[in-house]
């Protein structure tokens, strides 16, 4: 099959390029309806490698849509997925922080609700199902790395300035894929300490990892709708945002061939 890239550049030297696909779908985790959001350029009927975009603690909202679109004109099948259920979109920190410590205090439940996302975007037609990938921000780069520890069949995660700790990392012992995470070198709602054992639990599993800082960035570095004010502890960095899109399609790149 040709690859994601072959099939870009034949169409650019074509002049053919067809248009953003978009809708929402809807998927079952049990009993209950989850709501996300597809995205494809239609340009071609050929299979593609899909990525799943995850959410932050906010939960399926615009940013991670407009993600799904711009993975989408890359080449790519995204589906932004939905992790707290159909029509659960918290109003304030309150309510985002209550949500997210739901899943985070029960890890089964947040693997559970992203791999049936994963079941979602393997059935659709147009996903090559031996090339699909995940990315998180913030709350969703925690849920990406515990799809990994899952022992999903999948290429690999990419986590945004994502949690790192797991309550059990023994688990990463499960991983076959490879990992990519992407951290603010000044974030402070991820403690040294979660760092130095997230990199201790990759090297005794001997997983194929990568952890790539960047300086003068803080936590939520990719949320443009945050300030610039490092001393919030969250807020936006245009160039770690811009940077680490291109480490993650370097990634692609890699994991894809």
């Amino acid at each position: 099959m040709k690859s994601i890239w072959l099939i870009a550049l034949l169409l650019m030297a074509a002049g053919v390029f067809g248009k953003t696909v978009t809708r929402t779908v809807e998927y079952k985790h049990g009993e209950v309806t989850l709501e996300g959001y597809l995205a494809y350029d239609d340009a071609s009927s050929d299979q593609r490698p899909g990525v799943l975009v995850v959410h932050e603690w906010y939960g399926f909202n615009e940013n991670a849509r407009m993600r799904a679109e711009k993975l989408a004109q890359l080449g790519y099948v995204a589906l932004a997925v939905d992790i707290y259920g159909k029509g659960i979109r918290p109003k304030n920190n309150e309510e985002a922080g209550a949500q997210a410590g739901k899943y985070k205090g029960d890890r089964p439940l947040m693997r559970g609700r992203i791999i049936a996302a994963l079941e979602e975007l393997r059935r659709h037609p147009l996903v090559d199902s031996q090339r699909i990938a995940a990315i998180g921000y913030c709350f969703g780069g925690t849920t990406v790395l515990e799809l990994a520890r899952s022992g999903a069949d999948i290429a690999g995660v990419v986590s945004f300035h994502g949690g790192l700790d797991t309550p059990d990392p023994a688990d990463a012992r499960n991983i076959k894929c490879k990992i990519l995470v992407c951290h603010g070198a000044d974030d402070p709602h991820v403690p040294a300490e979660q760092v130095t054992a997230f990199q201790n639990e990759m090297r005794s599993a001997g997983v194929d990892w990568q952890m790539i800082y960047y300086g003068g960035a803080v936590h939520s570095f990719t949320n443009s709708g945050l300030s610039t004010d490092n001393s919030q502890g969250a807020a936006y960095n245009a160039d770690a945002d811009r940077r680490s899109w291109e480490d993650m399609k370097q990634f692609f790149a890699e994991i894809f061939k």
